[in-house]
């Protein structure tokens, strides 16, 4: 008989029908779980258990993977992901007029490593926070969405500061621009950070989302931890 891998104990397990794959499902009598082979089907309000939630999101920022999570927490891994999902980011600024911004780009894939995505962000290193990203394609179109959003935001910029390729100097010709590696030092550092939070922006990396939606929220999660001052912490 398979052992609960609640309890572990075989004591109280006894067969409970067939699942919809028509595989053999079980029951254990002691703690009330449900498994498939040796698979927990953990029957908890996942809903409304905002501790498990918070716990979970945690684990991303601190760059668990959705399988890391699913073996420690013993918790499906599609309740995970919907998790990732349902994050929602609303990032709130911290002051209206910010001296320099540091805008620079990371490059990822999704679904497969010929589908390159790109990420694109504005930092402030006063604030050390992240005014604004995107998601894209490397080229100009990207960059003229992040200058967009920024725009948006309707706080004063008074200089941005980015690296020599040439799709920033297109975008942001009209604005006070200093090119250069000297002016981008900081966003350099914060670029460490999202790889040792990110597994997906490891270079050589084998991680990576299936869906662009999962891959944009695990990014948000941790930007939502950096602009907390969360991601810092040892």
């Amino acid at each position: 008989m398979e052992k609960c891998p609640g309890c572990l104990t075989d004591l109280n397990v006894v067969k409970n029908g067939l699942n919809k794959d028509q595989k053999q499902n079980y029951l254990c009598k002691s703690c009330k779980k449900q498994f498939i082979d040796r698979r927990a089907l953990v029957y908890r309000k996942f809903s409304g258990n905002t501790t498990l939630i918070s716990k979970i999101i945690k684990m991303l920022e601190r760059g668990c993977s959705v399988r890391d999570i699913e073996y420690i927490e013993q918790v499906p891994r599609s309740v995970i992901l919907r998790i990732i999902e349902r994050f929602n980011l609303k990032i709130n600024l911290k002051q209206q007029v910010y001296k320099s911004i540091q805008i620079d780009e990371m490059w990822s894939y999704v679904g497969r490593k010929r589908n390159k995505k790109w990420f694109i962000y504005a930092l402030s290193p006063e604030t050390g926070e992240i005014l604004a990203c995107v998601v894209g394609k490397r080229d100009t179109k990207t960059v003229k969405k992040l200058y967009d959003k920024i725009i948006s935001l309707k706080v004063v910029i008074e200089e941005f500061c980015t690296d020599n390729w040439s799709a920033f100097s297109k975008v942001f010709s009209n604005c006070c621009h200093k090119i250069g590696k000297q002016f981008t030092r900081m966003i350099e550092g914060v670029n460490c950070l999202f790889r040792h939070r990110i597994s997906r922006f490891v270079r050589k990396t084998c991680c990576f989302s299936k869906k662009l939606k999962n891959h944009i929220n695990a990014i948000m999660i941790v930007i939502d931890s950096i602009n907390k001052g969360n991601a810092w912490a040892k």
